[in-house]
């Protein structure tokens, strides 16, 4: 090899590093506005003298903005250019951040959280730069798991750091922190990533863009509605959840029509009717349903319930249950991906949603009566969804996306994630809400773990239309 050659590998690898940085960075950023605040919920409500409702409404409404801004941004990145918008979504990050800090009300909360709503796709946008910088597929791989692990917490330190902070210094310390990092991967981001235009030249279709924001918010927020039913049913919140379905239906329809008739559609039809498009959407959307209430909500009433449960206080849940989940599918997410160019993205995806079902079975045989059982299916679940399926359903919006349009499925797949936590929030909560009532609550629990165990089961079998990502993958 020249030295001309070893310059240029080395420059290479020098800024690949610089952009996985950056990337990093900014994903680390963005998953602080997702779950640091999680802890401080009573701590809010309390500072500005409202119920727990209001507050959880607002963290209802950041995750429904992150969801419809995933489905346009990726898309308008590959027009206007990746980091250019990536960019703007770090600024809004800590404009709202900003404003959520300062907020006097809770009304002022829900401006500043909306805002910071704007950097919903960091994920899925970061891993298309990256598949765009960096063509050998094992290094792909592996970059991709650590960048998308970030999803399932910063090892447990987002938490931790977040109810520490509300405990010691109130809720307004923890956005600050936000706009710290904001700042840091924005500069990151401005430096060391490069851009990229794909589609440039190519005219946005707002259009359509608009219809199928309509679509996925009215079905988000029919979803937020009908989960309310099971505490407090209401006539009037059910025809307004059925309202929102109709119109949610009306405007996918209206989203489809553009779309087949449009010059230069946001998504083509002949794309939406690809098993490589609808089976990971599907298959996301139910191994979501399956599975995040459980880690998320289930497991952690349970654990801190007097009976049946444990009577573990939630710092000491934080420390058994939510802190192994997140940091062993740190831990695992680099190696996960590492695999999945070698034995297969969908194989992987395989492994992991068979061992979330496994775990599950655990939690629901074991864990229920057995803390150390509860603990081992919550490192179980940590290790094969957070570090290897919700790894691969990732990686999997990318690298099967068309190649005229590569922001297109990873748009896409982050609203099915959204859509599955949505529902699973509406499924199983209120299914256990159903079933006390009848039956004790031992019970209901092991119920509700089942009806996680059988939609993840339905996800491993829709997992089986999804087509090998024959690009992405090398023989070993």
């Amino acid at each position: 090899m020249t030295a001309t050659h070893v310059r240029t590998d080395r420059q290479a690898t020098v800024n690949t590093a610089a952009l996985i940085t950056a990337l990093l960075a900014a994903c680390i950023a963005f998953q602080l506005n997702a779950s640091m605040l999680s802890p401080a919920l009573v701590t809010i409500g309390e500072e500005l003298g409202v119920d727990q409702a209001a507050v959880g409404l607002s963290q209802t409404w950041f995750f429904t903005a992150a969801a419809l801004f995933s489905l346009v941004l990726p898309r308008l990145s590959d027009i206007v250019g990746r980091k250019k918008i990536l960019l703007g979504m770090m600024a809004l990050m800590g404009i709202g951040s900003v404003i959520s800090a300062m907020a006097p009300d809770i009304t002022w909360l829900f401006v500043g959280r909306i805002i910071q709503g704007v950097s919903g796709p960091t994920v899925p946008l970061c891993l298309i730069m990256l598949r765009s910088a960096i063509s050998n597929p094992r290094k792909y791989g592996t970059m991709m798991g650590l960048i998308a692990a970030v999803n399932g917490g910063i090892a447990g330190i987002d938490s931790f750091a977040g109810g520490y902070l509300a405990e010691n210094f109130g809720f307004r310390s923890i956005f600050w922190v936000m706009v710290g990092f904001a700042i840091v991967a924005l500069l990151l981001v401005l430096f060391l990533a490069v851009e990229s235009r794909p589609a440039a030249g190519t005219r946005m279709d707002w259009l359509g863009a608009f219809y199928i924001v309509v679509a996925v918010g009215a079905i988000l927020t029919a979803l937020n509605e009908a989960a309310t039913l099971a505490g407090a049913f209401s006539v009037d919140t059910l025809f307004l959840a059925i309202g929102l379905a109709v119109v949610s239906a009306a405007a996918f329809a209206a989203f489809w029509s553009v779309e087949k008739n449009g010059k230069q559609p946001m998504v083509q039809i002949v794309h939406l009717r690809l098993r490589s498009t609808w089976a990971p959407l599907l298959t996301t959307t139910l191994a979501m349903t399956g599975i995040f209430a459980v880690i998320n909500g289930i497991v952690p009433a349970y654990v801190q319930a007097a009976a049946p449960g444990f009577a573990i206080n939630p710092t000491q849940m934080a420390l058994i249950i939510l802190t192994p989940y997140a940091l062993f599918g740190w831990l695992v997410g680099p190696l996960s991906g590492r695999l999945a160019p070698t034995l297969g993205y969908t194989k992987m995806l395989r492994i992991g949603l068979l061992g979330s079902a496994l775990a599950l079975a655990v939690i629901g045989f074991g864990g229920l009566n057995s803390l150390p059982l509860m603990i081992l299916g919550a490192v179980l679940l940590g290790i094969l969804y957070a570090g290897v399926a919700n790894i691969m359903l990732n990686g999997l919006g990318v690298v099967l996306s068309p190649p005229g349009n590569p922001g297109f499925l990873p748009g896409m797949n982050a609203g099915a994630f959204n859509l599955g936590a949505g529902l699973s929030f509406l499924v199983l909560p209120s299914t256990l809400a159903v079933l006390s009532t009848s039956v004790d609550l031992h019970t209901s629990y092991f119920v509700v773990i089942g009806v996680g165990f059988v939609l993840t089961l339905a996800s491993l079998g829709t997992s089986f239309l999804i087509p090998k990502p024959v690009d992405a993958e090398v023989k070993s």
